[in-house]
């Protein structure tokens, strides 16, 4: 989670469409893999590492961010979570979290390829970016994004990084034609450095979850042709050398 947004949103921020949503489908994708630890990698305040460690089996989680003011440990459900300015231990974690992490690193592909190289085999990678380049604007400047990307990038990236594909989805497909509309006006005007997301009414807000939920529950598991953001779920590995990243 983007600690610009979690500013802007406040403590409404779990409750938010947006990211209640975007949680909603992380659950999806990961169903069925039998967590067990956690490395939440960009995380902020360490919104779905948390929330995993809530809902799943997993019985630690370690939240790693270079913005933290200082390395601590605190409790969730019962459970140990450690914020941590540089990660400790990347192969003691077989599930690693790139939530809307890779598009603020100029290197994305050496950033990635390091984590993948201490990661244990088996390991499952979730990696979740902004799609289309169409769709930049100054919600991009203003988060520090360097870029955005189609599915199948995200895949290659992934791949390059010594990585096996399990899926890849676009999910906000059903508001892609909305947001490409507002964001195409808004260029149109020149372009402002400001976040998007802004705390929605209690009626908006409800009504897109459940429009969210609709799509994460149909559309999710076949979308691969458009949406706000690309998912991929990828594995590292058994048995193989690991590739030349050079």
């Amino acid at each position: 989670m983007d600690l610009k947004e979690e500013n802007i949103l406040g403590e409404s921020v779990s409750r938010h469409w947006y990211y209640a949503s975007k949680l909603g489908a992380v659950r999806r994708l990961l169903r069925g893999l039998g967590i067990r630890s956690i490395l939440d990698v960009g995380a902020g305040s360490g919104f779905f590492g948390r929330s995993l460690l809530r809902e799943t089996k997993a019985d630690r989680c370690q939240c790693v961010d270079i913005n933290y003011p200082a390395d601590r440990d605190t409790v969730e459900a019962g459970k140990p979570v450690l914020f941590r300015r540089q990660p400790e231990d990347i192969a003691a974690h077989d599930l690693i979290l790139f939530i809307d992490v890779l598009e603020h690193v100029e290197d994305d592909a050496g950033f990635l390829a390091h984590y993948v190289a201490g990661a244990a085999e088996g390991t499952h990678v979730l990696l979740s970016v902004p799609a289309f380049p169409s769709l930049w604007s100054g919600h991009d400047v203003f988060l520090g994004h360097h870029r955005r990307y189609r599915l199948r990038q995200l895949e290659e990236l992934a791949r390059r990084a010594g990585l096996d594909v399990v899926r890849g989805r676009y999910f906000f497909g059903l508001l892609f034609p909305l947001v490409a509309l507002v964001r195409m006006a808004k260029r149109g005007v020149g372009t402002v450095s400001e976040s998007d997301l802004r705390p929605a009414p209690t009626l908006v807000n409800g009504a897109l979850r459940l429009l969210c939920d609709i799509e994460a529950r149909l559309l999710l598991p076949v979308n691969r042709l458009c949406g706000v953001t690309a998912f991929c779920l990828a594995r590292k590995p058994r048995g193989k050398q690991q590739r030349d990243h050079q």
